[in-house]
């Protein structure tokens, strides 16, 4: 019997091997069969149209509905992704980047992080002109529509369609909308391209958005095409309804938007079994759930929040090797599915994946007539009840031998997964979902129940009709005239305005995600990201932009996508490779007694500065690119010791001031550079070298960057002024030594034409001070060129060999991931700075807390981490919590102990590094978030700082107020070694 209105929602997971459908009314989702009227499992076709024809066509047939029964069809899909990873010029575009930037980011053009073929594929044209603003609003500088007009005719002169217009700050950007008003000037001069602004695709972080930008613009014309023929079936079946695609966050787009937004498909497939997953347990779990995808080759685990939506990825994720900051679910994936090979070694050990025979299962698995060991065939062996396959050709060989270890390996691989993605040691719920569930087993370590739900087999296809209506507000506000949960209040509830007008139901809609994030060295102000989520409103007339038109159906008889040209296959088998060949035989070229710095030598050196930098300086990355770029194009990196330096020679020092919000968004421009040029050209002297301020972060490159420049040309001291980061220039070894002001001349730039000099004053904390407040009118980020010293002084004062020690540090990181130890990448950074003398792993476990305020400038807070096992499932969990203030960087690890009391593991000056336990790298206290896995090192200062009274007063404890902490020496401190030393004497030379 015909229902009166259209209830139906059908969902259809396009994926690589299978096509997934589901017809449900989610009228009767409380009800056992959780309203599925029909499913259907088939194979993906060249041409998606047909499968999804197929598939819907099937269902109708079983269940006889009416298709004016249907509200809606959600389709996830996984071509947009794929077409990047394999690299398809047949599907990819040339792409062309206009940046809004002023004089900043030059030294890090479009794309200069991507793989060098991606790169070549996509990036066709690229110019920077005058625009973008600063962190508060206000404008670096207009834009020229006479320039923007001249690049909108090189551009269409070349025929590149699809161009991306990238703004600094543009996401903040309410006022002058400069993105918008580009793009007008552009469609004015080219009608047929296809602009993408960066702000419609990802929020704050001017690099990574940009990357997004690009993809998103690069594979718009095929998602179009995809898109059409998305639509065409649907109107080939007589579906009078709306048709929307998923998105990586949980949520739904029209198609029409989709067609623009394509990235923000891209992860849709593990995000659509997770909320499959929520649903089907609806009635029965009401908690986070952790969600364990095992499919015909990998296993996908994630965690499913009390919200019903999927725990978000870190700040940044990458895709085929492109670093971006859109949505993206935290999915780890490990390699283990049905079609698993299973092998038993020579030494005895059984083995189960990586590889796997994948789609070919039913050809290959022994239970099917094959030759392949697979689990599905160990997991038919070991239940008697199974009808896959003919269970009989598994018992006539000798596998029931291995069964058992089988299984044990199973659980314990499982075990690992559920245990690294855990927020708390407490034990958690595990849903089982896809087609290879059955290899796993009814009982998991960790997991307070394991649930394998009817209909698990196409939880994707459940996602995909079941999703929901977002809105996400992310911007920067100010505090100064309301409080922070009023100005909370004031976006919430734009994000949930921001939902209905992307078509949610008003009364569904509710607030499930909230961050504040208080801005460093800016006065009253503060980043708030909200997320607002609602049911669809079905009411609305949403068919505009979701039929098929004369146009798509005409288009998608020309589609065919399993094809794809021959640079597609070349680049889609193309290696990646370690930048060395072998890390543990590489060695630095020394010529004579100066270190030439290559590209392997700059990545350890970056992942080093960055865990010197115990939790604050920045993250060196874009640094990094600049720095790398210098490289390419010629320029020398030489470092020498602070042991060859003479009496006489004078010691430049420069780097950033300001907050790491800014610096993430406005790249660096010559402002760095400006500043030793305006200095020297007062003192009217030339440097002999030049060293870093911090080694710690971002500044730990700039000595780097300073001297290769083609004005400065000299090198590099092999040491810095603190040893690790710390937030203020006047803590520093320098000031340890010498009362009056060592630093004078000093001058910062803004390098938009202001500069400021300080030639006089009392003492280097007046001299911090004036720079402080003068930063918050000059964009809250400058450059800082700093009055030279001595040779002979920078030989009394340095902290020793810290460019060495972080090219140890992350030589150390980099081999324990080559060899996949990262699980003692903790124990091998400790034997690099000194061994268990001079460092310790202080704690292991997760954050499960973060408390953040901002005061005279500096983010103080805490970090709260509770300890859990992150190595093996088999570890004894512990119930101990450490607690880790910070002023922008970490001062204290405190451990919590069970009466209420607090015991002081470690405290500044000795360094306090927290690294992410699934890379090895740095977590700078921005990037501190709940749930997140980690390792906490402690290692010993310099003894610059620890042999005087004076050192401790500036770097110790009470260096930041903190009276009544005593400073307690981890151990001993030990003298970082030198590069230069060690490899000069074999004269090596890097690979």
């Amino acid at each position: 019997m015909a229902r009166s209105v259209r209830t139906l929602r059908i969902g259809v997971d396009v994926g690589g091997t299978n096509t997934d459908g589901v017809i449900i009314d989610p009228s009767r989702s409380s009800e056992p069969d959780r309203g599925i009227v029909a499913w259907h499992k088939a194979s993906t076709t060249g041409n998606p149209s047909d499968g999804i024809n197929n598939a819907i066509t099937a269902m109708f047939s079983k269940s006889k509905i009416d298709p004016k029964e249907v509200a809606s069809v959600t389709i996830g899909t996984t071509h947009f992704i794929n077409a990047v990873v394999e690299r398809d010029a047949t599907r990819l575009a040339k792409v062309a980047v206009i940046r809004l930037c002023g004089p900043f980011s030059k030294g890090v053009p479009p794309c200069i992080d991507w793989p060098s073929q991606l790169r070549e594929l996509v990036l066709g044209h690229y110019c920077l002109v005058d625009g973008g603003l600063e962190v508060d609003g206000n404008l670096i500088a207009e834009i020229d529509e006479g320039q923007i007009r001249k690049q909108a005719e090189i551009i269409k002169a070349k025929g590149i369609k699809s161009i991306v217009v990238n703004g600094i700050f543009s996401p903040v950007d309410i006022l002058y909308k400069q993105e918008e008003t580009a793009a007008e000037i552009i469609q004015k001069i080219f009608p047929e391209a296809d602009i993408v602004i960066s702000k419609d695709v990802a929020n704050l972080g001017f690099l990574e958005r940009e990357n997004a930008a690009i993809l998103n613009a690069s594979i718009m014309s095929f998602a179009k095409k995809t898109i059409s023929s998305f639509r065409s079936a649907i109107s080939r079946l007589e579906l009078r309804c709306s048709v929307f695609i998923t998105q990586n966050d949980g949520t739904i787009l029209l198609a029409s938007a989709a067609s623009k937004l394509p990235i923000r498909t891209f992860s849709s497939g593990p995000t659509n079994s997770m909320r499959g997953a929520a649903f089907l347990t609806q009635n029965d779990i009401k908690e986070a759930v952790m969600v364990v995808d095992i499919g015909g080759t990998t296993t996908d685990v994630g965690l499913l929040l009390a919200n019903g939506f999927p725990r978000q990825a870190a700040a940044f994720s990458e895709i085929s090797g492109v670093r971006t900051n859109f949505s993206y679910p935290d999915v780890r994936s490990i390699g283990l599915g049905g079609g698993s090979i299973v092998r038993k070694h020579d030494d005895g050990r059984l083995t189960i994946g990586p590889d796997s025979v994948g789609y070919q299962l039913p050809q290959k698995a022994i239970v099917f007539g094959g030759d392949v060991a697979t689990a599905t065939d160990y997991t038919v062996l070991g239940d008697a009840t199974s009808d896959i396959g003919d269970r009989s050709l598994v018992l006539q060989t000798n596998m029931g031998n291995n069964l058992s270890e089988f299984k044990a390996v199973v659980k314990k691989m499982l075990e690992r997964a559920i245990d690294t993605m855990k927020t708390s040691a407490n034990d958690i719920p595990v849903l089982l979902v896809g087609g290879g569930a059955i290899i796993a087993p009814d009982s998991l370590s960790g997991a307070s129940k394991v649930v394998k739900p009817e209909w698990s087999g196409v939880a994707n296809a459940i996602g995909a009709a079941t999703a929901r209506v977002s809105g996400i507000i992310d911007t920067i506000e100010s505090t100064e005239s309301k409080t922070s949960s009023e100005v909370m209040e004031t976006i919430s509830k734009r994000a949930i305005q921001k939902a209905i007008e992307n078509g949610a139901k008003a009364e569904t809609v509710q607030v499930v995600e909230m961050d504040h994030l208080p801005l460093q060295y800016i006065a009253n102000k503060s980043r708030f990201i909200v997320k607002a989520v609602g049911d669809f409103d079905f009411s609305q007339d949403r068919l505009s932009g979701a039929q098929a038109t004369k146009e798509d159906i005409e288009q998608d008889d020309m589609v065919e996508f399993e094809k794809g040209s021959s640079a597609a296959k070349e680049f889609a088998t193309e290696e990646v490779t370690s930048i060395v060949a072998d890390i543990s035989s590489y060695k630095p070229e020394i010529r004579g007694r100066e270190w030439i710095i290559s590209e392997t030598d700059l990545a350890w050196i970056t992942t080093g500065c960055y865990i010197l930098g115990t939790g604050g300086g920045g993250s060196p990355y874009g640094h990094m690119l600049r720095l790398r770029e210098i490289m390419r194009n010629g320029g020398i990196i030489r470092v020498i010791s602070p042991d060859d330096l003479k009496d006489d020679d004078l010691i430049a020092c420069g780097g950033g001031k300001g907050s790491p919000t800014v610096s993430m968004e406005k790249l660096a421009g010559d402002e760095m550079m400006q500043a030793q040029q305006e200095l020297y050209s007062y003192m009217n002297v030339k440097p002999n070298a030049v060293i870093a301020l911090e080694i710690g972060g971002g500044n730990g490159l700039q000595g780097m960057i300073l001297g290769a420049s083609t004005n400065m040309n000299i090198p590099t001291v092999d040491g810095d002024w603190m040893g690790r980061a710390y937030p203020v220039a006047w803590q520093t070894t320098p000031v340890v030594f010498e009362k009056k002001p060592v630093f004078l001349p000093s001058t910062i730039c803004d390098g938009n034409g202001n500069v400021m000099f300080m030639t006089q004053a009392t003492s280097e904390l007046m001299v911090e001070r004036a720079f402080r407040a003068a930063l918050s009118q000059m964009g809250s980020h400058v450059g800082c060129a700093k009055g030279p010293v001595s040779g002979k002084n920078t030989k009394s004062w340095v902290v020793e060999h810290t460019i060495s020690l972080s090219w140890r540090i992350g030589r150390a990181v980099a081999l324990s991931r080559s060899l996949n130890q990262i699980d003692t990448v903790a124990e091998s950074i400790i034997s690099e700075v000194g061994g268990h003398e001079s460092a310790k792993v202080l704690f292991k476990g997760k954050i499960v807390g973060v408390e953040r305020t901002l005061r005279m400038g500096h983010v103080y807070g805490a970090v709260i981490i509770e300890a859990t096992n992150v190595t093996s499932a088999e570890e004894s969990v512990q119930k101990e919590r450490i607690k880790i203030p910070f002023k922008n960087e970490n001062i204290l690890a405190i451990r919590e102990e069970e009466d209420g009391s607090e015991t002081v593991l470690a405290s500044v000056p000795d360094l306090i590094c927290v690294i992410d336990a699934q890379s090895g790298e740095a977590i700078g206290t921005p990037e501190y978030r709940y749930g997140l896995l980690v390792i906490v090192l402690g290692i010993v200062a310099s003894e610059k700082w620890t042999s005087t009274a004076r050192g401790l007063e500036i770097g110790g404890p009470r260096g930041f107020g903190m009276d009544d902490v005593k400073y307690k020496a981890l151990g001993k401190f030990q003298k970082p070694r030198s590069v230069i030393d060690e490899y000069s004497q074999s004269n090596g030379r890097g690979l």
